[in-house]
């Protein structure tokens, strides 16, 4: 039973890559990436091998904790990323639960993150090349440590599983997961700064993660290499105790799981809430807005963009607080806002795939190309804008430079227009494997991303030229601090903008109106 797990989760592989050429090659370059990075792992771990035992256990230790501790963390709050062998279709299967569990576990290595893990694991033998027994010791413990990630991954998710069906935690997971990505580099740095003696610091860390189940296992090698055979065993014990308790976890949730249904959340609704379809006028364009806007807070695929943007400009700050003044902090803030209001509107260029199958009740209730492309602009519209000026006016307002709030707010408004006038027609015309309704938004499928790349690109390089007038007369502003400039980029802002979301509207209306039924097939292909 355990090879026949096997065999089906390489059959659904190889079936899921016949699908599409983009998807081989995507998987090839996930897959030259993945050696890629393993094989700078392997070199490092030799020229470790050149120093002390003891450098090479804090190494290895810290390394390793961090490794244990993002295939315990990621699967819980992004869920979904690897579901081929769901336990949930076992379900009506008499399959032995012994034999599940092992087929599950042993199917993680069959995939990209799966076999680097375990290349890299056992790879740490690389670093102990001048002592063989340590070598030996980690090729065995770097299998055990795989082995336990991925019992952990799963046990993970399986405990989770009750909150991970409901839609709330999903929306919530998968939001707050990108907050500390996003600040990723202001944590390092702060903790970096907030540490004075690393040399010191680390070795007391990795003693200390030695002693717990996130770095015992990658601890008994340098304990052997060192002869302390005692703390070896003691050490191997616990990574051992650890990896039995994650197993047994695993098999009780999952055993539950199977005959438990997931929770389904309340259904229960207020009656008389029309929520934002009372905001917009009863027409085809404002109930496409407003159903628009609905997902924009309530779908975590459209939220996601909704935390980022805004955040974005922080980060910015954060980047030039450490080489310009408070002038220089304000402008950034502002032009930060211009970035985060491109980044909202431009999110509708994928609007229809983000749809997928929904997209049939446009066609069937006859929305026109005009009411469709109109009605999801305007959605935008009310998020983006208000961003966009509360940074420009901020920014103004902390560095006091308010001659150049026009040329900002040109560039705000422009950005809006143009994006908004481009997504329409680029969503009018391409769809893309996008997340699917419920996922979670940092899901990606193989081969999406490069055709999504080039897409990206095209766009945003089609926004630049659109946008050109207003950057060059911002630009002059800045540079002169002659506010008439800012005045024109402003008006240009202003007429540019309106022109041509008014002629994407109308020129990704035509283009919907002709393809609307490929439109449908294309989103519905996926599901």
């Amino acid at each position: 039973m355990v090879a026949h797990l096997l065999r089906l989760k390489l059959a659904l592989l190889r079936n899921s890559l016949r699908r599409s050429p983009m998807q081989l090659i995507g998987l090839a370059i996930g897959a030259l990436y993945g050696l890629g990075v393993l094989g700078m792992v392997l070199v490092g771990l030799a020229v470790l091998g050149t120093q002390g035992p003891g450098t090479i256990g804090v190494v290895i230790v810290l390394a390793g904790s961090a490794l244990f501790l993002g295939w315990l963390i990621i699967p819980v709050v992004a869920a979904g990323l690897d579901m081929t062998l769901d336990p949930a279709r076992f379900t009506t299967y008499s399959v032995p639960m012994t034999s599940l569990l092992a087929g599950l576990a042993l199917s993680g290595f069959i995939g990209i993150p799966g076999a680097i893990t375990l290349l890299a694991s056992v790879g740490t033998a690389a670093a102990w090349w001048r002592q063989p027994v340590a070598a030996g010791a980690a090729v065995l413990c770097g299998a055990l440590a795989a082995l336990t990630c991925v019992v952990a991954s799963r046990a993970m998710t399986a405990a989770s599983a009750s909150l991970a069906s409901s839609r709330r935690f999903k929306d919530l997971s998968g939001v707050v997961l990108l907050v500390p990505l996003l600040f990723l580099g202001p944590i390092i740095a702060g903790v970096t700064a907030g540490v004075k003696d690393l040399q010191a610091y680390l070795p007391s860390l990795a003693n200390t993660l030695s002693w717990t189940p996130l770095g015992a296992v990658w601890a008994v090698p340098a304990e052997v290499a060192a002869d302390r055979w005692g703390l070896a065993g003691a050490k191997l014990a616990i990574a051992l105790a650890a990896t039995a308790a994650l197993a047994w976890m695993w098999k009780a949730c999952l055993a539950k799981a199977l005959v438990t249904p997931a929770y389904a959340g309340n259904s229960g609704r207020s009656a008389g809430n029309m929520g934002f379809f009372r905001l917009f006028p009863p027409t085809p364009a404002g109930a496409v807005a407003a159903r628009s806007l609905t997902y924009w807070l309530r779908d975590p695929r459209y939220s996601a963009g909704l935390v980022i943007a805004p955040l974005l400009p922080l980060v910015f700050v954060f980047a030039g607080s450490r080489t310009g003044g408070i002038g220089t902090l304000g402008l950034t803030l502002g032009l930060g806002g211009v970035l985060a209001a491109f980044l909202v509107v431009w999110s509708i260029s994928s609007d229809i795939s983000y749809d997928n199958t929904a997209f049939a009740l446009h066609l069937a209730a006859g929305v026109s190309g005009t009411a469709d492309r109109a009605g999801r602009a305007m959605a935008a519209a009310c998020l983006a804008l208000p961003l966009g000026l509360l940074y420009a006016v901020v920014g103004a307002g902390m560095a006091g430079t308010w001659a150049l709030l026009p040329a900002v707010l040109g560039l705000t408004v422009g950005v809006v227009g143009s994006g908004l006038g481009l997504a329409s027609v680029f969503s009018a015309r391409f769809t893309m494997n996008a997340p699917l309704p419920g996922d979670s938004p940092l899901k990606s499928k193989p081969g999406n991303n490069f055709s999504a790349m080039l897409i990206q690109m095209a766009g945003f390089a089609g926004v630049g030229v659109l946008l050109l007038p207003e950057i060059v007369l911002a630009v002059v502003a800045m540079a002169t601090r002659q506010p008439v400039f800012g005045w024109m980029s402003l008006t240009c802002g202003i007429v540019l903008g309106a022109v041509f979301v008014l002629a994407g509207i109308r020129i990704g209306a035509r283009i919907y109106d002709r393809r609307a039924p490929e439109l449908l097939l294309a989103v519905s292909a996926d599901r």
